[in-house]
């Protein structure tokens, strides 16, 4: 994980928070274009690392994929400021405005490069990557929708990001495919107002961070690492609730925020998309099972004789997450009744 005394890592860091501040906070599309560039350029030293082939792969997919993304945005927003154009041509920019956005973000269905981006990060960037990156292109998507369009792209996610991660062993690849679904989820927090969309990112942001640390703390990267039996059964507790609570099942702390969602939806009579993505949250719990499963029920005596190495100086953070997690799942029990 990045050292915090590291200067150069700090400074990345810090460039990387203020260029979204600068994308978000622009009174023209060419300033949200520079945030853009600049939060670019900022992580990609933050995910390179010469001692690692993966993670210097990863970071050269970003750049490509992220590039590729800036010059569809940069063309699109000239085009719109150069051209008079009709009805048609108005609505085909928005939608490629749009695209270049969503690519950025990794939704589907331009989503290809996030799980194996995903593959070759630590787990400090990864949650970097499913969190903060998300920011700057959800809020310029808000100030420009293609409303007929989005409503599209929240079935695809919903969609890829449940059965995407029906095959995968790898914990940051089922990650990266939790976070498409979850992105579904969050765009039409969009599509209805921005405190929503902030509550729910708040929600999700705290979740994926549990995960992250907990995945980090106990050094796991596949589903096979967790039949190992000599880990403590508070955390194979706290696992378990903090899953499910990301799965979004009720009466957990990640419910709440997703029933908001539903309720508004069913006042727009939007009622297709609202199952489409239940039924897809309940595929993502299915995976989430099988790992707490894997976690909770193997009891083989020869994986007794394996240590598992944990980070001792990190357990303590874990366990204050995880009973804030626990604490929200009483309150939300609470305000159900």
């Amino acid at each position: 994980m990045l050292s915090i005394f590291n200067s150069n890592k700090m400074l990345f860091i810090f460039i990387l928070f203020f260029s979204t501040l600068i994308s978000i906070s622009a009174n023209s599309w060419f300033g949200c274009w520079i945030g853009l560039e600049i939060n670019l350029l900022s992580f990609i030293p933050l995910i390179s690392n010469s001692n690692n082939l993966m993670s210097s792969e990863a970071s050269l997919k970003y750049f490509l994929t992220q590039s590729l993304a800036s010059i569809n945005f940069i063309f699109c927003i000239l085009m719109k400021m150069i051209l008079t154009m009709n009805f048609e041509m108005n609505n085909f920019i928005s939608i490629m405005i749009n695209s270049s956005l969503l690519m950025k973000m990794g939704s589907a269905p331009f989503h290809f490069w996030f799980p194996s981006i995903s593959e070759g990060l630590s787990w400090f960037n990864n949650f970097i990557l499913m969190s903060w990156q998300k920011i700057s292109p959800i809020i310029l998507l808000s100030y420009y929708m293609n409303k007929n369009f989005l409503w599209l792209i929240i079935m695809l996610n919903a969609i890829i990001g449940a059965i995407g991660g029906l095959n995968q062993t790898s914990l940051r690849k089922l990650m990266a495919f939790s976070s498409i679904n979850n992105l579904s989820w969050m765009l039409s927090s969009t599509m209805i107002s921005e405190n929503l969309w902030i509550l729910y990112f708040m929600f999700c942001i705290f979740l994926i961070y549990i995960l992250c640390l907990f995945f980090y703390v106990l050094n796991l990267f596949y589903i096979n690492q967790l039949f190992y039996m000599n880990m403590n059964y508070l955390i194979k507790i706290n696992l378990t609730i903090n899953f499910l609570s990301l799965g979004g099942l009720p009466p957990f702390f990640g419910f709440f925020p997703k029933w908001i969602i539903i309720n508004f939806l069913t006042y727009n009579n939007l009622l297709m998309i609202i199952f489409i993505m239940i039924m897809m949250s309940l595929i993502i719990l299915f995976f989430y099972i099988r790992i707490i499963y894997s976690s909770l029920m193997f009891n083989y005596l020869k994986l007794k004789w394996t240590k598992m190495f944990i980070k001792n100086k990190n357990i303590f953070i874990l366990y204050i997450t995880s009973f804030i997690s626990i604490c929200g799942m009483i309150m939300s029990t609470f305000f159900f009744m």
